[in-house]
C-alpha cells in the first residue's frame, strides 16, 4: 500500500450520503476506481465505527484497496486497517508509529508548511493538505485555514518529499489544478458520497485526476 500511487481517495461520511449506507458508497466507489478509503464518520460512537470498519475491511481487502481510519489508532488496530489518518489535535505521528509499527500507513492533515515538515520528520507517509477550495465537511477548521488554496499545495509539495493529497471542496471539474500545483492525489467526501451514482462519480474523478497528472508530462 504505497501512498505515492494514490490518486483518488474517498473519506466516508454517511451523514452526507443522502440515505445511502457507507458500505454501499464504498463498494460503488471501489468499482469506480478509488485507490484508498478513509473511515471517518464523525459524530458516531466507537462501536458503530468498529462494526462498520469490519465490513469495509472485508470489501477493501477483496479489492486490494487501502483502508485507513480517521483519528482512532485503536479502531485501526482492531479491524486490521492499513493505517490511520491523524489531525493536528490527534495522537502525534511518532506515537501512532510506535503503536502501529513500521508497516502501517500514517497520514497527517496539515495546513501550514511548518506542520508539513514536522509531520514528515515524525514519520508520516503522506500529508493531507487543505482545505483547498473550502469545505462544509470540517466544522472545526478555523476560518483562516478554510480554503487555503493551490498556493499552499505548491509550497508544501516543494518542502517535503512525501506524497501530498489535496482535500477540501475538490470535484471532478476542479481536481486537475490540484495535481498541477504539486499534489499526487485528491481526497473527497461529498463529491462521491452525495452523488446519485457514486460509481460514476468516482470514475469521473479518477479520469479528471489522471488528466491532471498527465498535464505534467
Amino acid at each position: 500500500m504505497n501512498p505515492e500511487n494514490w490518486r483518488t481517495y474517498l473519506v466516508t461520511q454517511e451523514s452526507v450520503s443522502r440515505g445511502k449506507r457507507t458500505v454501499e458508497v464504498v463498494s460503488a466507489a471501489i468499482d469506480g476506481g478509488v485507490d484508498v478509503v478513509q473511515l471517518r464518520e464523525k459524530d458516531t460512537d466507537a462501536r458503530w465505527r468498529y462494526e462498520l470498519g469490519r465490513e469495509l475491511r472485508e470489501r477493501t481487502a477483496e479489492a486490494g484497496v487501502a483502508l485507513l481510519v480517521n483519528d482512532r489508532v485503536d479502531i485501526a488496530q482492531a479491524i486490521d486497517a492499513d493505517g490511520v489518518h491523524l489531525g493536528q489535535s490527534d495522537l502525534p505521528v511518532a506515537v501512532a508509529r510506535e503503536l502501529l509499527g513500521p508497516e502501517a500507513v500514517i497520514g497527517c492533515s496539515t495546513s501550514t508548511v511548518e506542520e508539513a515538515i514536522e509531520a514528515e520528520a515524525a514519520g508520516a507517509d503522506y500529508l493531507g493538505v487543505g482545505a483547498i477550495y473550502g469545505t462544509d465537511s470540517k466544522k472545526d477548521v478555523p476560518e483562516e485555514k478554510n480554503g487555503t488554496g493551490l498556493e499552499l499545495v505548491s509550497e508544501i509539495a516543494a518542502a517535503v518529499s512525501i506524497p501530498v493529497i489535496g482535500i477540501g471542496g475538490v470535484t471532478a471539474s476542479n481536481a486537475p489544478p490540484v495535481l498541477e500545483a504539486g499534489a499526487t492525489g485528491v481526497a473527497v467526501i461529498s463529491e462521491i458520497s452525495a452523488a446519485d451514482d457514486p460509481e460514476t462519480a468516482a470514475g469521473e474523478l479518477d479520469a479528471a485526476v489522471s488528466e491532471g497528472v498527465g498535464s505534467d508530462d
